[in-house]
């Protein structure tokens, strides 16, 4: 699920829309303030370089799955098969959480619509129009044989039971994920079918609540919605339907918001992860009212969740849940930091930057992209990890093609498809360089071509080359984010060093009137620092620059093929053991004030790799992959 940020054109859907990309298709636009926009994604193309390598092989596995098994359990809750020509088909099911017997079947259906709608933004290959096309299609006739406007892999009878308030997983958690890649697809694949297909939904929705007591909405409400409402806001916008923004109130969750507005972080040990789409939705409905209650609280969520309920990868919750922030030490665990919690707190950062700006938003943004995300995927397997365990000596667990299917495969799909969607930002005349990501941006609106290159973070530098339509001269503001954790930056352009009169934290503003081949060359050195828990100053966390380094610890112990193909059961990786060995090492010996005295990069690589004067081998959490690692360490004071 991913952020908007709009003017001209109203940022919508779970994924984030960008402006000029949806001309003519909005209904209702943002009507705030914004200093920031992003590009159309359409418009930012990744070079090769490690997230490019992500976002293939992500490619390659949503491609192989098969339309028909994305649909069985679709079909099979309508019963489109018994008027098919030629009878029943067999289709091979699924497994895991889209296993016929399981109640959130079909959200990974949902996923994969936003996800082939962003990878066909991302790289125009035309597979994954043709993908979307068939679910659209396949998802039109199910509705159509239903008759009535829902939409599901599941009987209504889910829903009832939601309303009832009789035991049921998440019916309505799952709709949301079926609204948003719907709407995707119409906004990035310029699917009418889905906006039609999504519209009946939408209708469904509201005949069958509007009836409902207020008792029923805040019984319904208890149970994990997800996103639905930013869903409804998103289509209100599309449609100027006041139904669709009914609904999306109708959501409205007192008992999470309401202590939000009057700034309590009262988080307990609630569910991480349906506070967060639920004030993405607070987000939505500031832009499209200018509710500033909405504004107020969303801004109050989001630092304290950075400030005080994240790890030091930026990633939040243990077992999916709160904890009190003061005792995090206590909660590193196997199963910290559930993907899809940062997946939409990524969401959420995008709306705050577009609102302000903010380079420490955009510090949060990269420190959870690089430490969480792109280490989510495992490079030799293209599976993906449910946890980012900070347990000592554990290690991330994988996914399988074909039987797992948890929320965070599905929202792994989305992630690793629109890496481009918050590298670059414009206003007026002025571009963001947020993130040093290898890649190129069209910014059609000032006839100018921005590519970038580099091996950040394996180097310190980035370049950036500027091409001009026509050759002609452009005059613009070049914001290079000047990162937090830098050093003294020094910043060239065309082999010429200008002064740099802004402070880590900020941006470096370069105006001028830019030539076709421009060249701006940018250092920001990197410093080795520790980060300690805050409860105990002896077990913390060690970075380098935002990269946050893990010790290897080998693999003995580890099971097999267990590490490597997922549990079976839908939640036995909350069980899942480790077989931490008891010997294994945890102790760091570290100069707290002074690391590179104790900690030396390994000299002639290209990777980044450090040794400690034990000779531990250190090296970025996302790079460490099937092996035991250390992330917090016990610290033995060197001075």
């Amino acid at each position: 699920m991913a952020v908007l940020c709009l003017a001209a054109a109203t940022s919508l859907s779970a994924q984030s829309v960008y402006p000029g990309q949806h001309v003519g298709k909005m209904k209702k636009e943002t009507i705030v303030p914004l200093r920031a926009e992003s590009f159309d994604l359409k418009g930012v193309r990744l070079l090769p370089g490690r997230f490019h390598d992500n976002m293939m092989r992500d490619s390659a596995w949503m491609v192989s799955i098969g339309t028909d098994r994305l649909l069985h359990s679709f079909r099979t809750n309508a019963g489109v098969y018994a008027g098919r020509e030629g009878g029943y088909m067999t289709v091979k099911k699924l497994g895991g959480w889209e296993s016929p017997d399981c109640e959130l079947r079909g959200h990974t259906t949902g996923h994969l619509l936003s996800a082939y709608s962003l990878m066909y933004a991302a790289t125009g290959s035309e597979v994954f129009k043709l993908k979307g096309d068939s679910l659209v299609s396949g998802l039109a006739e199910v509705q159509q044989a239903l008759n009535g406007g829902y939409l599901s892999a599941f009987p209504e009878e889910l829903i009832n039971r939601n309303l009832r308030g009789t035991s049921v997983w998440a019916p309505w958690y799952t709709l949301h994920k079926l609204f948003s890649g719907l709407i995707d697809q119409y906004l990035y694949a310029d699917n009418k079918q889905a906006l039609e297909v999504v519209k009946r939904m939408g209708d469904w929705a509201y005949n069958k609540l509007n009836q409902q007591t207020e008792e029923t909405r805040r019984r319904m409400i208890r149970n994990e919605f997800g996103g639905i409402n930013e869903s409804f806001y998103n289509l209100y916008a599309l449609t100027g339907n006041e139904h669709y923004r009914w609904l999306a109130e109708y959501f409205y969750h007192n008992d999470v918001i309401d202590p939000l507005k009057q700034q309590q972080d009262d988080l307990g040990t609630k569910h991480t992860n349906t506070f967060i789409p639920k004030v993405i939705a607070e987000a939505r409905n500031y832009e499209l009212t200018k509710a500033e209650d909405s504004r107020r609280l969303t801004d109050f969520f989001w630092h304290i969740m950075t400030a005080r309920h994240t790890f030091a990868p930026g990633c939040s919750s243990d077992k999916e849940h709160y904890f009190d922030p003061q005792k995090l030490s206590q909660h590193l665990t196997g199963y910290t930091g559930e993907t899809c919690c940062t997946y939409n707190m990524l969401k959420l950062s995008r709306h705050l930057f577009c609102w302000t700006a903010d380079a420490s938003v955009a510090d949060y943004y990269e420190r959870a992209l690089y430490n969480h995300i792109l280490g989510q995927q495992d490079p030799q397997s293209g599976m993906v990890c449910y946890f980012l365990p900070l347990k000592d000596g554990a290690h991330k667990v994988y996914s399988t093609p074909e039987r797992s299917f948890w929320c965070c495969v599905g929202s792994g799909f989305e992630s690793h498809a629109k890496y481009g969607e918050a590298i670059y930002y414009h206003q007026g005349q002025r571009l963001y360089v947020n993130l040093f990501i290898p890649s190129e941006v069209q910014w059609k609106e000032q006839g100018l071509t921005l590519r970038q290159e580099t091996a950040f973070p394996n180097e310190e530098t980035t370049r950036l080359t500027l091409h001009t339509n026509d050759k002609q001269s452009v005059q613009a503001t070049i914001s290079l984010r000047y990162p937090s954790w830098s050093g003294k930056a020094v910043v060239r352009v065309n082999g010429k060093k200008v002064t740099v009169r802004q402070k880590p934290g900020s941006y470096i503003e370069l105006t001028r009137t830019w030539k076709d081949g421009d060249r701006i060359e940018a250092t920001f050195p990197m410093q080795l620092h520790v980060e300690a828990t805050p409860d105990n100053p002896q077990k913390a966390a060690l970075l380098y620059g935002p990269i946050v380094l893990a010790g290897e610890r080998g693999t003995e112990g580890m099971q097999s093929p267990a590490p490597f193909s997922n549990p079976t059961l839908y939640n036995d990786y909350y069980t899942y053991d480790y077989h931490i060995p008891a010997d294994l090492k945890t102790t760091l010996p570290i100069d707290v004030k002074h690391p590179e005295r104790t900690v030396k990069r390994t000299e002639g690589e290209e990777e980044l790799l450090f040794t400690t004067t034990e000779g531990d081998v250190l090296r970025p959490l996302y790079d460490v992959h099937r092996q035991r690692y250390v992330v917090y360490w016990d610290l033995q004071n060197k001075e």
